[in-house]
């Protein structure tokens, strides 16, 4: 065997790794520690690794970075509206870390380029993009602590990518505002799984949501609550259509 044949796929490894790293730079300002952390951040449960009888995905650290980014925007929305209650304090962290949200951002630093998942998931999913954002602040957390993170959520994440003045006047908690609307008209509504489609980690769930015992649509996700939110505003819209 050539020298060549043995040095070529060792370099274009290298180039991967390089491009990788630079990839993260671009992303969160700087040049990841443990590799291995990011790298599975962006590995999808459909495409997971079985290590020892385990299958390795990225689920554990979106759990992980859930919890860290909940704080630090919690925390960050306490000290900028110090005059605001715990409901509008609530409200506020749930527009930044909504799975659309999270979606559209992972989508804006190029995570599609870096996720690891069958071509299915990646087209069908709705919340692929927005797991793994979640998975990498779980990696960012580990790979160099709590402090460090926050800073890099604030400043890289929050300041960067999100208005939080425009932020301040949009609804998006369309669930709450149909059942507020159905009880203040004593109207009954209903949110049933009707429906389960596809199996293991490919299995996604249909929720219709009924109106005084007329459906009014449905809404399909990989969790029975992010299909709640996809039919609810599917709802809203077809009951007060934008003008």
């Amino acid at each position: 065997m050539s020298v060549l044949k043995i040095l070529n796929p060792i370099r274009s490894l290298i180039n991967s790794e390089k491009e990788f790293s630079q990839a993260i730079k671009n992303i969160l300002g700087f040049y990841p520690g443990n590799r291995h952390l990011y790298k599975l951040a962006f590995r999808h449960r459909s495409v997971a690794e079985t290590i020892n009888g385990i299958k390795v995905n990225n689920e554990r650290l979106e759990y992980l970075g859930d919890a860290v980014l909940g704080a630090v925007i919690a925390d960050y929305l306490f000290k900028k509206f110090p005059l605001k209650d715990e409901g509008f304090l609530t409200e506020m962290r749930s527009k930044i870390v909504c799975r659309n949200r999270l979606n559209k951002l992972a989508m804006k630093l190029g995570f599609d380029k870096l996720i690891q998942s069958t071509p299915e998931t990646k087209v069908m999913s709705k919340s692929i993009r927005g797991d793994a954002f979640e998975a990498l602040i779980g990696a960012l957390y580990l790979d160099k602590g709590f402090e460090f993170a926050k800073k890099v959520i604030i400043h890289r994440i929050i300041n960067m990518h999100i208005d939080i003045d425009e932020l301040e006047k949009e609804e998006t908690n369309y669930k709450s505002k149909l059942i507020e609307w159905t009880q203040k008209e004593k109207k009954t509504i209903d949110f049933n799984l009707i429906d389960e489609v596809g199996e293991g980690s490919h299995k996604q769930y249909v929720i219709e949501i009924v109106v005084d015992e007329s459906s009014i649509c449905k809404g399909q996700d990989f969790s029975i609550k992010n299909a709640e939110k996809h039919a609810a505003e599917k709802a809203w819209n077809i009951l007060f259509p934008p003008e």
